[in-house]
């Protein structure tokens, strides 16, 4: 299981998954609403690592800008 420290910048113009200094920047076109930004921060974080959207949980800050993302192997 791997661990993913990551900061969420919701309502952006283009979608992106990039690491500095050990935490990850995800920024988001969808808008923090009715989980909208959390689904497609898992699908993000999916197609980065290449694995499936159901092996990526939201462990904490799943109403937060700072979210702890956990991958299944």
């Amino acid at each position: 299981m791997r661990t993913l420290s990551v900061k969420v910048k919701p309502n952006a113009r283009a979608s992106s998954l990039e690491e500095a200094d050990g935490v990850w920047l995800a920024q988001l076109k969808s808008p923090p609403v009715d989980g909208k930004a959390n689904a497609e921060l898992i699908a993000l974080v999916a197609e980065k690592f290449g694995c499936r959207k159901n092996q990526v949980t939201i462990k904490a800050g799943a109403g937060g800008r700072m979210k702890l993302v956990c991958i299944d192997d």
